[in-house]
């Protein structure tokens, strides 16, 4: 009889190889979507599906696979808006509670994220000052994806 072997999967094999762009604004995200596309010359599209977590929360997600520039971008929303009934009796009896979940929970204040995978540093920041010119949009800047905890959700 052989040996049994343990095989662990790395927290490598995941692919973490991504620069991330946070976005502050109250935009709608077909709206936001837009104003990227005409303020740094991308074409992103809405995918046809969200980015489902479980059951309840869903995330828009937009992409564009820059081929020429080889590049490959996608701007998902942070903010997913959960309905839940809430079992009473009375004269309230099951009442609809809203609440908000985030993508990136220790990140609840961003929006938005730029997901830009393979990029040189100068089209970066470039596309970073591009997103800041945008009338509705209060802040955007890089995130260090090293020390997220939520790293994860955003590979798909």
């Amino acid at each position: 009889m052989g040996m049994l072997t343990t095989h662990k999967i790395s927290a490598d094999l995941y692919d973490d190889g991504f620069s991330l762009i946070a976005i502050h604004s109250d935009m709608e995200d077909y709206a936001m979507t837009y104003a990227i596309n005409s303020a740094c010359g991308l074409y992103l599209k809405r995918m046809r599906k969200d980015l489902h977590l479980n059951e309840n929360m869903s995330f828009s997600v937009f992409d564009w696979d820059d081929e020429i520039n080889d590049v490959y971008w996608t701007l998902i929303s942070n903010k997913c808006e959960v309905e839940e009934e809430i079992p009473s009796e009375g004269l309230f009896a099951n009442n609809m509670s809203r609440r908000t979940d985030h993508l990136v929970k220790e990140r609840k204040e961003v929006d938005y994220f730029l997901k830009v995978d393979a990029t040189d540093e100068t089209m970066f920041f470039q596309k970073i000052k591009f997103i800041n010119l945008i009338s509705k949009v209060i802040t955007a800047y890089p995130v260090d994806t090293q020390n997220l905890k939520s790293k994860r959700n955003l590979i798909f």
